[in-house]
């Protein structure tokens, strides 16, 4: 599981090897032997080549950002990349592996710890509708787990216990770490990092989370905008082996704190992901949400663009 200790145990790498190796014997013959890809990045030059940057995508696939950080290795003048990771890829420890020797960050949800611990603790997996009153406690829609319409002698149990209490307490650190780790990242590994915003795979175009936001002004970095346009027809389904097709990356105007997030732009130091900071500047990490997605979607094709609000 995806824990304090495991994310201590994570060693970024300002070259990653594995990215390397990967690079040179699994995409590049994929792409130029055994299939025909062509990748594009338009507007290649609005990457700043001087800074480490945050770039935010759209995830149409499993796999869309290979080809990216692919194209940015071969030209020879950009940092490597690290990306944020769903914490659920980590369970596969072969993946789990590969992610850790390509230098990436996990990401674990709330869901995914609801699922370890109760998987944990009572022997089996959790039922859609315990995990939605857990959910609702969480949330704050409910005042503790409501019990009342499930027969659930374990979240009788986790009631007891004060297992929400918990879990926020427990997932408060974790995010911590993921915020520390990027830090690191950005600023002591020269490394350029992709976060989808919107938190999970989708071709339409969904809405974004505000996780990327929080970030942005806590570091301070810039957002560059990418739209991925093509890259499902490529990588069709799980297996990270590519068709013959075309991919095309489109660079957006970057987001800088001095130009379109001035306005949200936070001066007071804060701790990203914690309920205080989500509480005091709400209007902050929605606004720079918003302008993200906005710019995703001038991006994209028109096929992707059922943005959902």
């Amino acid at each position: 599981m995806i824990d304090i200790a495991y994310l201590e145990n994570i060693k970024l790498r300002s070259i990653p090897r594995a990215q390397q190796i990967i690079a040179l014997f699994l995409l590049t013959p994929n792409y130029h032997f055994f299939s025909k890809v062509v990748i594009k990045i338009e507007h290649i030059e609005l990457i700043p080549r001087d800074d480490n940057v945050i770039f935010a995508m759209n995830h149409t696939d499993r796999y869309n950002y290979w080809p990216f950080q692919y194209k940015l290795w071969k030209e020879k003048t950009f940092p490597f990349t690290t990306a944020w990771v769903k914490g659920e890829y980590y369970r596969n420890p072969i993946v789990a592996k590969i992610f850790n020797l390509c230098s990436l960050i996990p990401v674990p949800s709330i869901k995914y710890f609801v699922q370890e611990f109760f998987l944990e603790k009572f022997g089996r997996r959790i039922r859609d509708e315990e995990y939605r009153a857990l959910k609702n406690a969480i949330d704050g829609k409910t005042e503790g787990i409501n019990v009342s319409t499930i027969e659930s002698p374990e979240l009788d149990t986790l009631s007891r216990e004060h297992f929400v209490d918990y879990i926020v307490s427990y997932y408060e650190k974790i995010m911590e770490k993921v915020a520390q780790l990027s830090e690191e990242a950005l600023f002591v590994k020269n490394l350029n990092l992709i976060i989808f915003p919107e938190g999970t795979r989708s071709t339409k175009l969904a809405a974004g989370r505000t996780g990327l936001a929080q970030l942005a002004l806590h570091t301070g970095k810039t957002i560059i905008p990418v739209g991925c346009n093509n890259s499902e027809q490529v990588y069709p389904g799980d297996l990270p082996f590519a068709r013959s097709g075309t991919i095309v990356y489109r660079i957006g105007e970057p987001l800088s704190m001095d130009g379109k997030l001035k306005p949200y732009r936070i001066r007071e130091n804060f701790k990203p992901f914690s309920p205080e900071a989500k509480s005091r500047y709400a209007e902050n990490f929605e606004g720079v949400t918003r302008l993200v997605m906005e710019s995703i979607h001038t991006l994209i094709d028109q096929r992707y663009k059922d943005l959902e609000t």
